[in-house]
């Protein structure tokens, strides 16, 4: 699989070369120092490195940390590999990790650790992804349900409830790439029934996705509009237009409405440039904010009840914990130079 390489990735490169942050069995440096001294200490996993979205969450993790002086176990990377997660997982257990933050990208397959952690009185903080089942102490998150209700409801009234749209799927085995895609179809046929859904299941993957998208866009050349459920599949999908003579600005006749899901800053300059529509801001700083408190909360004995939070978001009861649903906003033309957007502030 192959990805354009952003400046917020070449930047975590580089943080990545001095000994920030650690991919896969490899491991990075943890937090030492009086600030983190004393401190009962917290494992940390980051899902993947393959993604503008996630290396821009790395990028908070790493500031927040220092700024808030965490002791932290090295920073581990389980690559997309529920495998690595899992011994990843059971490096921390062993090196004294009082509480562990991770990312399943497979929520099913990460049950039987999250009872093992369990069972060990290791609490889990799951970030942006809700484990099917198991124990966890807190999962910070935005509500992707609302993520596809938010891309249909914006594409089916740019198309004024006509024509037809790709949707570039995540992850059906994971709870996010479910959520979006179920909430999209489901509002398209209750409140869009004259548009027609091509649901393209892609793994997370930005080259099947492309492939995909290429072949229906030879059974199907009048095609309205493209929801994209990550950022991944920016640049594929619009060069695989730019290359059929499809890319046509906002505004102009043939262009193609497209939504996409993240809030990165290339995603923000696509919006610039008319070449996508609009994104929904998944808040990767809040996510590595929260992650962090709620880690840190856990260690010292803290309890939290569903109900409005002071940051702007709502705790919900599930029947394996608690999930924090974090504000994740629509971004369009009207407000992307907004500074207040994460996506106007990472560094790189």
């Amino acid at each position: 699989m192959t990805l354009r390489v952003s400046r917020v990735a070449s930047a975590l490169a580089v943080t990545l070369l001095v000994g920030g942050l650690a991919t896969a069995c490899n491991r990075g440096d943890s937090v030492s120092g009086s600030a983190a001294a004393g401190k009962p200490a917290i494992g940390i996993d980051m899902p993947r490195a393959d993604s503008d979205f996630w290396n821009s969450y790395a990028q908070y993790v790493k500031t927040d940390i220092t700024a808030d002086g965490l002791n932290t176990l090295p920073v581990s990377n389980s690559e997309n590999d529920i495998t690595k997660l899992v011994a990843n997982v059971q490096v921390f257990e062993n090196t004294g990790a009082k509480a562990v933050v991770i990312a399943p990208q497979d929520t099913g397959a990460i049950v039987s650790t999250l009872n093992q952690l369990a069972a060990k009185n290791i609490p889990v903080v799951s970030v942006d992804t809700r484990p099917d089942a198991g124990k966890v102490y807190m999962v910070v998150r935005a509500d992707n349900r609302a993520y596809g209700t938010k891309a249909c409801q914006y594409l089916g009234k740019a198309l004024n409830g006509k024509g037809s749209v790709a949707v570039l799927e995540g992850d059906l085995t994971s709870i996010n790439g479910r959520d979006r895609s179920e909430a999209f179809a489901s509002c398209m046929q209750q409140q869009f029934p004259g548009v027609t859904v091509y649901p393209l299941a892609t793994n997370w993957d930005p080259a099947v996705g492309s492939s995909k998208l290429q072949t229906l866009l030879a059974q199907h050349p009048n095609l309205s509009g493209v929801y994209m459920e990550a950022s991944i599949y920016l640049q594929p999908t619009l060069s695989l237009l730019q290359s059929k003579g499809l890319l046509k600005p906002l505004g102009t006749p043939g262009h193609i409405a497209i939504i996409s899901n993240d809030g990165v800053p290339q995603e923000y300059d696509a919006i610039r440039k008319g070449e996508i529509d609009a994104t929904i801001s998944q808040p990767a700083d809040l996510y590595a904010k929260y992650a962090l408190f709620y880690a840190e909360a856990a260690v010292e004995g803290k309890t939290f009840k569903p109900g409005p939070t002071d940051h702007g978001s709502t705790i919900i009861q599930l029947p394996n914990g608690l999930e924090d649903q974090l504000p994740a906003p629509l971004v369009t033309k009207a407000n992307v130079d907004d500074k207040s957007l994460w996506g106007n502030n990472i560094s790189g």
